[in-house]
């Protein structure tokens, strides 16, 4: 959701205290219906603007049902009109994410969709043919209504896996793969979203991978723009079409990633995937960015914005702008805006590329975790993205400090390490609204990304033979370090409208977990960290995030010499046991997961915190918990046998 609504309570009635253009609505509601062609493209263009980085209004709008108006609007016997509402209907989608995508969905926005993929391929086969002869109205539906078309059919296509099987049915692929190949011909930003309409299509959707598979034509185009080095193809300056056109390479990283392997004779069927396509052109962009600079910039053109009149004032049915008409200050708000959301998009396929393994959390079949065994049967391991890179030896450069030459961190860690630490603009404030929310979703969603991307990277690294990698103590020290730095920017209260902060933990403690696996035993614990960690597992309703706190907990408890905080936390282990009267206080997942953790601990009576074991007598604790564990796993075997 670009612009979240999460900040209000439920309901129109919260919505309506909030905005500050509610009277504005029905009158574009009425006009929506006029039998005045040039006041129901106003009233079309007047939603776009009234919605912008205004999720009450929105609200209020949808309570109106100004979904099921503007779909009615996309059989206009006008050009315009139905070209205006494709508009508002696609600022609608990304704006508003899920609940107005399938509202949209369940409303049969797909009838009138279905028609105007033909249309646009008509005009566009006329405009490349003869562009110097093809009418205006051929070129405005290329370049703005087939992007709207196509940009709305992407967001229903992350909606359900009911709207993608329907749009699998119209038989897109020839048709948005015909923009990329005709790409030095049209505008970057319809390619760019049909590069993202493919993207998202072929991700875990078998009729779009073996599309794009038995076409060698369109591996060959793929992949002739991902290694493209020419930043600028149409030799202007740095501008929104090159940023655009750096979005567009990110995204076919990202379509390759999905649809790999490439079949013979494809010249990408041998290569490494990782190594030879996608670091070289993604570890740029997320290595070439400073998002406090972002942010301050963002902070620069919001307070310059505020200086002048609200688009709806100067709306009038005499001149009525263009829905994409933009003042210079949105123009450069929404250029830093694709800036974010390219690096984004580039964590997110390098995300991809790091998931070698199944989370070790979900290695246990419970109720809570079957709908994540097909996605963990998918993972494989490719040591091959470890090998051979090397982290530069100034790991952080905070602290300058010189780094051992034995540091054996992948190349992608320092950057992500960059990454994952907040803004002052990263999160809402409590209850309220950023001063500039796409941005603010942008810059969170980058500190997600690159969290799940270091999560995937450590698990891959922690569950391969690389001793030389353990050892480099001050290499884990220093990465330890700076996680828990960005956390204590993130902080634990979480109001309405910050629940990133919320999905930034969960990611987190399995990142973690991954670090403390490599360095086990290496690692001192501190305790405020464990305490944090016993709460967040205490907080939590998810198994999984309590597994990934208690294996935390267990490697830090292993630390030699720090025998107080190895019992503060093998006594928190013991006390999710069953006893002899009451079962677990958490699910089979932790549970099973603090067993696992306290014999690991344990398991080597000569080490000093032993002591801890013999003085709190806890075999007899132990011992006591096995009948309530037996039954919890015996469960288990029920449940296998049953499936």
């Amino acid at each position: 959701m670009r612009v979240p609504d999460s900040h209000l309570p439920q309901g129109l009635a919260s919505a309506e205290s909030a905005s500050t253009k509610k009277e504005a609505i029905l009158p574009i509601i009425q006009k929506m219906e006029s039998p005045d062609g040039s006041e129901r493209k106003w009233a079309c263009v007047a939603v776009s603007n009234l919605i912008q980085n205004d999720p009450s209004t929105r609200r209020l709008l949808q309570g109106k049902n100004v979904v099921g108006a503007l779909i009615t609007r996309l059989s206009d016997s006008e050009e315009e009109v139905w070209i205006e509402a494709a508009g508002a209907l696609r600022n609608l989608c990304i704006d508003g994410g899920y609940d107005i995508c399938a509202e949209m969905y369940n409303k049969n926005i797909l009838a009138p969709l279905r028609t105007f993929v033909p249309k646009v391929s008509t005009m566009l086969a006329q405009f490349l043919e003869s562009p110097k002869n093809a009418p205006e109205s051929a070129k405005r539906v290329v370049y703005e209504f087939a992007d709207n078309v196509i940009t709305i059919l992407w967001c229903l296509s992350e909606t359900s896996n009911k709207a993608l099987n329907a749009i699998n049915q119209i038989n897109l692929i020839p048709f948005l793969m015909s923009f990329l190949s005709s790409r030095d011909k049209l505008p970057m930003s319809t390619v760019v979203s049909a590069a993202q309409s493919l993207y998202v299509l072929t991700d875990d959707n078998q009729a779009a991978i073996d599309e794009i598979r038995s076409d060698a034509a369109y591996s060959s185009c793929l992949l002739d723009i991902v290694r493209c080095n020419d930043r600028d193809p149409k030799g202007k300056s740095k501008d929104l079409s090159q940023d655009r056109f750096e979005a567009l390479k990110v995204l076919c990283c990202g379509i390759v990633g999905n649809v790999s392997p490439l079949p013979p004779p494809s010249a990408a069927s041998t290569l490494d995937g990782v190594n030879d396509l996608l670091l070289p052109v993604l570890l740029p962009v997320i290595s070439s960015v400073s998002l406090d600079e972002i942010a301050q910039q963002v902070q620069e053109l919001v307070t310059r914005q505020a200086s002048e009149p609200p688009a709806i004032e100067k709306l009038s049915l005499k001149n009525t702008p263009k829905s994409d008409h933009k003042a210079q200050t949105e123009l450069e708000l929404e250029q830093l805006e694709n800036e974010l959301r390219t690096i984004q998009l580039a964590l997110e396929v390098l995300t991809g590329a790091c998931a070698t393994l199944p989370d070790p959390a979900s290695g246990i079949t419970t109720d809570e975790n079957e709908d994540k065994q097909d996605e963990d049967v998918e993972m494989e391991v490719d040591n091959d993205m470890t090998e051979g890179i090397s982290l530069d030896e100034n790991l952080h450069p905070h602290t300058g400090t010189k780094r051992s030459s034995t540091a054996l961190l992948p190349q992608l860690v320092r950057p992500l390490l960059t990454l994952v630490q907040p803004t002052f603009l990263s999160v809402s404030p409590p209850s309220r609204l950023s001063i500039h929310p796409p941005a603010t979703s942008a810059l969170s969603a980058i500190h997600v990304s690159a969290f799940e991307c270091l999560n995937n990277l450590f698990l891959s690294l922690s569950t391969s033979a690389n001793p030389e990698l353990g050892a480099d103590v001050s290499a884990g020290r220093d990465v330890w370090s700076e996680i828990w730095a960005a956390l204590s920017k993130v902080g634990l209260d979480i109001a309405p409208g910050q629940e990133r902060k919320q999905e930034i933990w969960e990611i987190a403690v399995g990142v973690l977990w991954g670090i403390g696996n490599i360095w086990k035993g290496k690692l001192t614990p501190i305790d405020q960290q464990v305490q944090i960690l016993m709460n967040v597992c205490d907080s939590s309703v998810d198994s999984r995030v309590q597994a990934k706190c208690i294996g935390t907990l267990e490697c830090l408890a292993q630390y030699p010499d720090s025998i107080e905080a190895n019992q503060v936390i093998s006594s928190y282990l013991l006390s999710i046991l069953p006893t002899a009267t009451t079962p677990s206080t958490k699910g089979t997942e932790p549970l099973l997961q603090s067993v696992s953790a306290l014999i690991d601990i344990y398991s080597d009576e000569r080490l000093p915190y032993d002591i801890n074991f013999r003085n709190g007598r806890f075999l007899d604790r132990l011992v006591e918990s096995v009948d309530g564990v037996r039954k919890v796993v015996k469960a288990i075997d029920r449940r296998k046998n049953e499936i």
